[in-house]
């Protein structure tokens, strides 16, 4: 199989950002720019990734965590420069190199992998990935000779009217042969260092030019879609970015059966899966990779975030984080389901109520303003109005068990660790601490005294109206 790699760059500070992140880090979607473009690179057959960081480098490598390898540009003197930064990497991996964009979120893998076929087809020792947009204002030319390999790229402000007028532009991508690049990346950085060339920065398209020079070829590869040029250099331009991206999702998810009556807030991430005929209504937002089910309502204004959610579930005005909710249950509104969480078949979670690192069994009902957490609920119990858990002794945190059937009083107080047994109850306003037995009732408050004349005698305070 033939050697392969790619060097992402990464380096960049994005000043009109203002942000003391790189812009890679920049997100699309709830997603950095560069884990679009590792996904794309990984997507299409490549593993062996380097990552050249430069300004917050300190907050790329937090956030590669050692997935990748990555170099330091200490200097910024350009993207050529930059990429000689990998050359251990480029030359002990041997064989092609994509080197390409951290900031550029919409490269593919199939335009990554057709460009590697055009690229090998050609025999080129360069290949530059380019698009073909109506208004190529501010990008470099792509100009090519008679026999249709690349001459040259021309950046606007060198372009001719010729030039000028071509509507073929950079993506910033390329397949360099290895060897190649780094011959020409040395002999450039080596004029750069004796000062034969005045330029204090090198880039890609020299290394281009230099490459040429050897007598190589150097090709392109136009791309189907012009939005893999697209990047942002403000956050006004990361919103477009953000809508672009909004927009296509929408699309794909309406197109393969899911209903989106008002696309307004509604954003749906690149990782999730939606069955058919689900709905999701506005000011919704799912996000990492969710799975949601068929015949389900989503919203409006909730958030499904890692979670999965199976067929026939209602989810009103509500949250849930890495969570799992079965079929047919009905959640809502001003819910939050917390991670770890177990929502059973039909089972009702009405509003405010909160669930943490639960279970909860078929065809129980939570209905309002109660705490379940670091429970596991068994199958028909009902939990009445103000109930909670008190998983937490100030040291550690407690499980509570209450098991099929049980009946748990408004204003139930279980204290952990507990458990409940099967049909028991619990009075309203009780206090439990010891375990309730099966078929059994708890009555942990005290008894109602009531004193007769009791306001005629003491003549409380009246609020005058």
């Amino acid at each position: 199989m033939d050697k392969k790699c790619a060097v992402i760059l990464a380096a960049g500070e994005g000043t009109r950002m203002k942000s003391k992140k790189p812009k890679a880090l920049a997100e699309v979607l709830f997603a950095p720019m560069i884990d679009w473009v590792i996904g794309a690179v990984k997507e299409s057959g490549i593993d062996d990734i380097c990552v050249v960081k430069g300004f917050g480098a300190e907050y790329l490598d937090a956030h590669l965590a050692g997935s990748c390898e990555t170099v330091l540009q200490s200097e910024r003197l350009g993207t050529g420069h930059a990429v000689l930064q990998a050359g251990n990497f480029i030359e002990s991996n041997g064989g092609d190199v994509l080197v390409l964009n951290g900031d550029a979120p919409f490269i593919d893998a199939k335009t990554i992998y057709d460009a590697l076929a055009l690229h090998k087809k050609e025999g080129n020792s360069v290949t530059v990935i380019s698009a073909e947009i109506d208004d190529p204002t501010g990008y470099g030319r792509i100009i090519r000779s008679a026999d249709g390999s690349v001459e040259k790229i021309v950046e606007q402000r060198d372009a001719n009217a010729e030039e000028a007028a071509v509507r073929e532009v950079n993506s910033g991508a390329f397949w360099f042969d290895g060897k190649a690049l780094m011959r020409s990346l040395n002999n450039l950085n080596a004029k750069r260092a004796s000062g034969e060339n005045t330029k204090k920065e090198f880039y890609l398209t020299d290394a281009l030019e230099e490459i040429k020079s050897y007598g190589l070829r150097a090709g392109s590869f136009t791309a189907q879609s012009e939005d893999i040029i697209l990047g942002a250099n403000d956050r006004v331009q990361l919103n477009a970015l953000n809508e672009l991206a909004r927009h296509r999702e929408l699309e794909k998810h309406m197109r393969a059966g899911v209903s989106i009556p008002c696309t307004d807030g509604v954003i749906i991430c690149p990782g999730a899966k939606i069955g058919r005929d689900t709905v999701i209504l506005t000011g919704s937002v799912i996000k990492g990779d969710s799975v949601i089910g068929e015949d389900c309502t989503i919203g409006p204004d909730s958030l499904v975030e890692s979670s999965t959610i199976e067929g026939g579930v209602s989810f009103v005005r509500s949250v849930c984080y890495s969570s799992k909710i079965l079929d047919g249950a009905d959640i809502g509104p001003f819910v939050r389901i917390r991670p770890g969480s177990v929502i059973g078949s039909s089972v009702h979670v009405g509003n405010f109520v909160e669930v943490k690192n639960s279970t909860i069994g078929a065809d129980t009902k939570i209905s309002h303003l109660s705490y379940i957490g670091d429970s596991d609920l068994g199958t028909g119990i009902n939990i009445g109005c103000g109930c909670a858990t008190a998983n937490y002794s100030g040291n550690k945190k407690s499980r509570t068990t209450i098991k099929d059937g049980a009946f748990i009083g408004c204003h139930t107080c279980l204290v952990a660790p507990v458990e409940v047994g099967e049909n028991a109850y619990t009075a309203a306003g009780s206090t439990v601490t010891e375990n309730v037995p099966d078929n059994s009732l708890a009555v942990a408050r005290s008894r109602q005294t009531v004193k007769k004349g009791w306001v005629k005698i003491k003549q409380p305070y009246k609020h005058k109206v």
